[in-house]
């Protein structure tokens, strides 16, 4: 007898929500200079949404049934891992700190992308030629001390016509690609994927013209690369009932990750469920029952404290919102080249999508009733 051929499951993301992707992957938006990705963000929602707001701060806000009283979210974070320009030197170098977790170690011999007022400056982060390091010595490490970068100047006067001075904000200019048909590829996947996947959620609610019983906050947070700022702003403005959260987590299948203390995730596995202090038993219930239903793969992940993830800023404001986390595995978390698997996207998307499908209108998660 042969062999029944296995049916290929229909892909969410289509030729234009990836040109989105594509476009929103490739434009910086570092920590609290995030209004040009938000713009991008919101051109692509609009048209499945019946309102907007934005914040002082820059979250950006769609809703779905504004006028309704049991209010949902979905949310995802904006911002990238960036540099500050710290101290330029009379020889024109220029050292830098963090803005967010950026990773001193991958710095050595990329390109960058210095924002001015004047516009773009480009840069390298120098790094000593191997031939110039003494043999047989332990090598210096790179580190905050002693990564720079080179934009071409011999004197501060030189880069500060360039419009270069203290406070630039510095982001990597490495852009989006799909690697083996299988991946995506590229700098701040951590998270503007997550605001790509609510809004394929979006996209999903409005084709298939489903009316939900309660108003949907798809939520585009700032700030969360330096403590989950946006979202405990913005927490507070919508007062949602429930909040479902998206963002990455660590595939721990590569070397150097222990999986002893990370646990066992792999992209192309499906999503991650969490389990944690801040997130909701019964929510998480009903994301489990959503996934099993719809035969949408999923892992499971434990937290010791917190998520530290902007569950925990919905979970812990406004008396107490009924939380849960949907976690994206990836490659290379805070590098140029983080990794998701094209499955995973898809597949997100769709448990975020008919989790919302299976929350009744003002339904209550209290434990004891």
């Amino acid at each position: 007898m042969a062999k029944k051929k296995e049916q290929k499951k229909a892909e969410v993301v289509n030729k234009k929500s990836l040109a989105f992707l594509e476009q929103y992957i490739n434009n910086p938006s570092p920590t609290g200079f995030e209004w040009e990705g938000q713009k991008i963000w919101l051109d692509y929602i609009k048209p499945y949404i019946d309102e907007h707001y934005v914040d002082n701060y820059g979250t950006a806000v769609a809703v779905i049934n504004p006028k309704a009283d049991y209010k949902v979210v979905i949310e995802a974070h904006a911002d990238e891992i960036s540099w500050f320009v710290n101290y330029i030197t009379s020889d024109g170098l220029i050292y830098v700190i963090r803005n967010g977790g950026s990773d001193h170690q991958i710095a050595p011999s990329k390109r960058v992308n210095i924002h001015t007022e004047k516009g773009i400056v480009k840069a390298v982060f120098g790094w000593p030629a191997i031939h110039t390091r003494h043999g047989g010595e332990k090598e210096e490490t790179p580190q905050l001390k002693n990564i720079f970068l080179d934009c071409g100047c011999t004197t501060k006067e030189e880069v500060e016509k360039l419009g270069i001075h203290v406070g630039c904000v510095i982001t990597y200019e490495d852009e989006f690609m799909v690697l083996n048909d299988r991946y995506y590829v590229g700098r701040a996947l951590d998270n503007r994927v997550g605001g790509f996947m609510i809004a394929e959620v979006a996209r999903l609610l409005y084709e298939n013209k489903t009316k939900l019983p309660f108003g949907l906050y798809i939520v585009n947070a700032v700030q969360e690369e330096i403590g989950l700022r946006g979202a405990e702003m913005i927490a507070h403005k919508i007062k949602p009932d429930v909040a479902i959260i998206t963002d990455v987590t660590h595939d721990t299948t590569t070397p150097m990750i222990s999986k002893i203390t990370q646990g066992d995730l792999s992209c192309g596995k499906g999503p991650v469920i969490s389990y944690a202090p801040a997130v909701h038993n019964n929510l998480n219930k009903l994301l489990i029952d959503s996934a099993i239903k719809n035969e949408i793969p999923f892992q499971r992940q434990a937290s010791s404290r917190s998520t530290g993830t902007d569950t925990d800023a919905f979970a812990y404001s406004n008396d107490g919102v009924v939380s849960a986390l949907i976690s994206l595995p990836l490659r290379y978390m805070h590098t140029t080249v983080e990794m998701v698997h094209k499955e995973d996207v898809d597949n997100v998307i769709k448990l975020i999508y008919h989790s919302l499908l299976n929350i009744k209108k003002n339904q209550d998660f209290r434990y004891i009733k």
